[in-house]
């Protein structure tokens, strides 16, 4: 396969509602956080991987086509649909095609490390909030004992730099994978990025949308 361009897909991921996508434990001292959203190791802001980016796309582009495969917990393998050939085929033996995604880690914008680095100097807030829930006893209808869950969250109005490429080689529809792209951008606003998204967690928003430097909406 001969290589012919890379699209570049650009963006802006605004966080609607408090966002959760967990981190390590391993590093915990007495007293801390005992369920830690994911941060940078060097300058500790909060990012979105962008491992966790792909996944949820893919997962939310298997389901709409019927190809998720919930039982096995693993992305279809078959190596010729549209979505292997995007995203990647883990069986070799199915297909040896290179995975035309690539998604970035998206880093913090410098307005939101700025709006967080005052909230952490006004309120001792680490870069994130801290979210109180309990699971109610429906018979007593009083909190349930043990059922205390300290989260903590990237809070409501962050924003993140969102890029990926895409590989486009000899015979690839590039203008039908940009098209894919944006049924998965348009079902990930319509879903949600982390965990606890039915309890309101992680309702995002793409703007300022560009490939390749022009303007596109989803």
């Amino acid at each position: 396969m001969k290589l012919k361009e890379y699209i570049v897909v650009k963006g802006i991921i605004s966080c609607e509602t408090g966002l959760r996508i967990g981190g390590s434990k391993d590093s915990l001292e007495i007293g801390a956080m005992d369920n830690p959203i994911i941060r940078h190791p060097v300058n500790g802001l909060p990012y979105v991987p962008g491992s966790s980016l792909k996944g949820k796309m893919r997962s939310l582009l298997e389901i709409k086509a019927g190809t998720y495969q919930k039982g096995s917990g693993r992305p279809c393998d078959c190596g010729s649909c549209e979505i292997c050939i995007l995203f990647g085929c883990g069986d070799p033996s199915r297909s040896t095609q290179m995975t035309r995604l690539i998604f970035r880690d998206a880093m913090i914008t410098s307005d939101s490390e700025k709006r967080l680095r005052e909230a952490q100097e006004e309120k001792g807030l680490n870069f994130s909030e801290i979210k109180n829930e309990n699971w109610i006893d429906r018979n007593t209808g009083k909190a349930g004992r043990g059922g205390l869950r300290t989260q903590e969250r990237v809070p409501e109005g962050t924003t993140f730099n969102f890029e990926m490429s895409i590989r486009i080689f000899e015979n690839d529809d590039s203008a039908q994978f940009l098209d894919k792209i944006k049924d998965g951008l348009g079902l990930m606003q319509q879903d949600y990025l982390g965990s606890s998204g039915s309890r309101g967690y992680g309702k995002i928003k793409f703007l300022n949308l560009t490939f390749n430097d022009k303007a596109f909406n989803i």
